[in-house]
């Protein structure tokens, strides 16, 4: 069975990722993408729309993790973070307060430190809930690995 995870990056971070079919976390670190598995489900959360820029706090981005590849890209200027390589569904962008009281992940009193880890394991439940509020039946990308 796959499992899903959720990503925290910025919505414009995030759209260079969908425009290349790549995801990217925690400022480039390898480790935590290789917690992924090929077929798992992935999603995007973007706090703000620019790092450091105004808020957004909305999910932005879902896809499926495409293989157990995580590899290093040189972004030039010394700067090689590792990424895996995700084929990204079209999906509508949904903000977390319309979504917010049916989380498992906003159940706690401090859910958002726990976003601060940068990449988050999801239940299925939290899952199914923001691919349906995104217009995904989270069933037929299952299916489709």
């Amino acid at each position: 069975m796959s499992q899903s995870w959720l990503g925290v990056v910025s919505r414009s971070h995030v759209q260079r990722g969908v425009a290349g079919g790549f995801a990217q976390v925690c400022h480039g670190k390898a480790q935590p993408l290789r917690r992924m598995k090929s077929g798992d489900i992935f999603f995007y959360y973007s706090p703000a729309v620019e790092m450091h820029g105004a808020p957004l706090k909305a999910f932005t981005a879902m896809g499926v993790v495409e293989d157990e590849e995580v590899f290093p890209f040189d972004m030039g200027g010394g700067f090689v973070p590792f990424r895996r390589r995700v084929r990204y569904i079209e999906v509508k962008e949904t903000p977390l307060e319309a979504l917010r009281s049916e989380l498992d992940l906003c159940a706690a009193p401090s859910w958002g430190m726990v976003l601060r880890r940068g990449l988050v394991p999801l239940t299925d439940k939290d899952s199914s809930t923001i691919a349906n509020a995104m217009g995904v039946d989270l069933a037929t990308q299952r299916i489709h690995r």
